[in-house]
């Protein structure tokens, strides 16, 4: 019986932050020092990212707020609010997030209906509250009470991975099982203004999106989806203290070094021999043989030492490119952006290999192998 990712379906706020704006803004804050200010142009610069999406409306300058609490459009100012202020503000917005995308993935399989959902598994490391959003998305949607839920907290960046993993094994066990998996991020929320390296590199990354999935080991239906072959997950030996996430008393604080591209660079082709071992037929392949490649957009810097190190064609790290450049890094949801985009890419056909990498807090890399089903002509 295989497990198929019957839907996949993505969804952004409204506000649009552009990148070479936002530089300048962050520059000019009071009180950043002549190096952070050069910090903040190269990182801006060199982040491969021209926009990014926000539920934070009073970061765009086409809002005034009578009482900003994170961006006074009038002075040009980035403010401080406190966790509790911010988290406030996940609990309003990621709500229609998760729900809105979790609405349309089901909505786009036509034989499935809210009656048939067994499980939730919701996904986020940008905010905390409960009843949480797996509750939220059973009560909106009208799913059966008796739905049984599930949320990865506090992961990172690769906690898609976890759920999806998660899901296939739901269904090995119950081949009537259907599963939502629904990831939101608000990373913006988060935004600071700091003259600390981790702080600079964050604040030229994140942004905010969702993506949800049906997942069923039912058979397919006649539209385009993934078949969710095997799953792997590798710590490298060095790193835990490179990438971490941080609850302080005025956000979420990141930790991201400027050595994490170098760490997956060392250790990528020993965090992808699990994976591959599964299939005989794709140990004896070049990497750039295997048709797809789904690699979670940390950074520009991350997806260029993967392309160089796997020798991987330009082309096929073009998902990634595109998500990175027009959505930023929503952490836990950007995996999700990058396979929607690889499954809508014109004239991709039935059987199709797809290998997929991402990466967050330990360093833990999480993988995943997945054929297409159907062809997109």
């Amino acid at each position: 019986m295989a497990v198929t990712l019957r839907s996949l379906e993505v969804a952004v706020p409204d506000t649009v932050l552009i990148q070479s704006e936002v530089r300048d803004v962050f520059a000019a804050q009071p009180g950043v020092s002549d190096l952070a200010r050069r910090l903040i142009g190269a990182a801006f610069n060199s982040s491969g990212i021209e926009r990014r999406h926000s539920v934070v409306d009073e970061m765009s300058f086409d809002h005034t707020a009578e009482s900003p609490q994170f961006f006074d459009a009038a002075q040009a100012r980035i403010l401080n609010p406190t966790t509790a202020t911010r988290n406030a503000i996940y609990v309003r917005e990621s709500v229609p997030l998760y729900v809105d995308s979790a609405r349309a993935a089901l909505d786009a399989c036509p034989d499935l209906d809210a009656g048939d959902v067994t499980h939730v598994i919701t996904v986020s490391c940008t905010g905390f509250f409960s009843p949480g959003p797996d509750y939220r998305i059973v009560r909106e949607l009208g799913l059966a009470p008796s739905v049984q839920r599930y949320h990865l907290g506090f992961m990172g960046c690769y906690a898609s991975f976890p759920a999806l993993r998660q899901a296939k094994t739901i269904c090995d066990a119950d081949p009537d099982a259907v599963v939502l998996v629904v990831s939101a991020e608000l990373c913006s929320i988060h935004v600071r203004v700091s003259d600390d390296p981790d702080t600079i590199l964050g604040s030229s990354l994140f942004s905010d999106g969702a993506g949800a999935a049906v997942i069923t080991g039912r058979e397919p239906g006649a539209g385009r989806g993934l078949r969710l072959d095997h799953f792997e997950t590798v710590l490298t030996p060095v790193g835990e203290e490179a990438m971490a996430w941080n609850i302080g008393d005025h956000g979420f604080e990141m930790v991201l070094g400027t050595y994490v591209p170098k760490i997956i660079d060392d250790h990528i082709v020993g965090a992808l021999d699990p994976l591959l071992a599964h299939d005989a037929s794709l140990t004896d392949l070049d990497y750039r043989q295997i048709e797809h490649w789904a690699i979670h957009p940390g950074g520009r810097s991350i997806l260029d030492k993967v392309e160089r190190r796997l020798e991987l064609d330009e082309d096929q790290l073009t998902p990634s490119r595109s998500v990175l450049r027009d959505h930023g890094n929503m952490s836990s949801a950007t995996i999700l952006f990058v396979l929607k985009q690889i499954l809508t890419q014109p004239g991709s056909g039935d059987g199709e290999r797809i290998c997929s990498m991402a990466f967050g807090p330990g360093l833990t890399v999480e993988t995943g192998l997945f054929t297409t089903v159907g062809a997109n002509p």
